[in-house]
């Protein structure tokens, strides 16, 4: 009963004078809460569609996995389970290993370089969606991955033999290649992993940060901007093509300024999260030239590892991202 009545408010947030000659609704499921800013760009999303079209397109979203647990709305979209759907797009590797490529660490190091990279990435997944019966409406990233630690950096030895946060396969390798002591912990459990010494550093957001209080074990953050994860969102084509050519057009146009606010809103949060760090006593420094230099050949080995793994069609993003500009 709760789950309906949540998505009956997320609807009536997208309400509008013409319901009542809507021809066509879609449900777009995420696996986000309703005041994520992926959710709420969502949601204008739905607004700026419900106004192009006239009513003629509803889309009513539905967060924090009340239609589709977040791990299952690819297949859940893809089987005409719901017309829509977001998810996060390393959630996706399993079935398109070039999703992959937003996981790799310290190759991006600005939203200039994680915006080219998007545009080298986006004709596969484009490719691999369409083969899937789904089509990719747009992609925004989160905050960038910062380093968190509670002493200084200034150079891989500082690394040796601490204990750093890891909670994936990458972050894992990560900590091997540094030489620190990997911990598994899980996101909620951050702050209890700090207050008790069991962790020592972790790379994540400065938002990450901030919604955990990592303030007090913390006194560092470095803005290493290590990866920069994206939530895409995307359609059934079935549901899509059975739109009027103008309609179609409507949707795009709309979802190309969701894209472009939502990178604006990822950066403007990376900012605030900062200084709300800096604000509580931990200190923003960016890491050595030496050091910096480090990680990127770091990033350079994961880069050539992952092409491997995945096949020719990565030699498509990172040969030409690598290229001098």
């Amino acid at each position: 009963m709760k789950k309906l009545l949540f998505s009956a408010v997320c609807a009536v947030v997208l309400g509008h004078a013409h319901t009542a000659m809507a021809q066509t609704t879609w449900k777009l499921a995420t696996g986000y809460r309703a005041e994520s800013f992926h959710t709420q760009n969502i949601l204008q999303f739905g607004r700026d569609v419900d106004m192009a079209t006239r009513g003629q397109l509803v889309i009513q979203v539905y967060p924090n996995n009340t239609l589709a647990k977040l791990a299952d709305i690819g297949a859940a979209v893809q089987q005409g389970k719901a017309e829509a759907g977001e998810t996060i797009m390393t959630s996706m590797v399993k079935d398109i290993p070039l999703a992959g490529a937003d996981s790799i660490p310290f190759v991006v190091s600005s939203y200039k370089d994680a915006q080219r990279l998007w545009k080298l990435q986006r004709p596969g997944i484009e490719k691999h969606f369409t083969e899937r019966g789904m089509k990719l409406l747009y992609a925004v990233p989160w905050p960038p991955q910062g380093l968190h630690s509670n002493k200084p950096v200034r150079g891989l030895a500082d690394f040796k033999g601490t204990q750093m946060r890891t909670y994936n396969q990458t972050t894992l390798r990560i900590a091997e290649m540094l030489g620190a002591k990997p911990v598994d912990v899980a996101m909620v459990d951050v702050g209890k992993a700090l207050s008790e010494g069991r962790m020592d550093n972790m790379i994540t957001s400065a938002l990450t940060g901030v919604e955990n209080k990592v303030w007090g074990p913390i006194k560092y953050y470095y803005e290493i901007n290590a990866w920069f994860p994206k939530n895409v969102v995307f359609v059934n084509s079935k549901a899509f093509d059975a739109l009027k050519p103008e309609r179609r057009a409507q949707v795009l146009k709309a979802a190309q300024e969701a894209e472009a606010r939502g990178w604006q809103a990822s950066q403007a949060l990376a900012t605030s999260a900062t200084e709300e760090l800096r604000a509580n006593g931990v200190k923003i420094e960016r890491i050595p030239p030496d050091l910096d230099q480090e990680i990127k050949r770091m990033g350079e080995k994961f880069s050539r590892e992952w092409i491997r793994s995945v096949g020719n069609e990565a030699n498509d993003i990172f040969v030409p991202y690598y290229m001098p500009q």
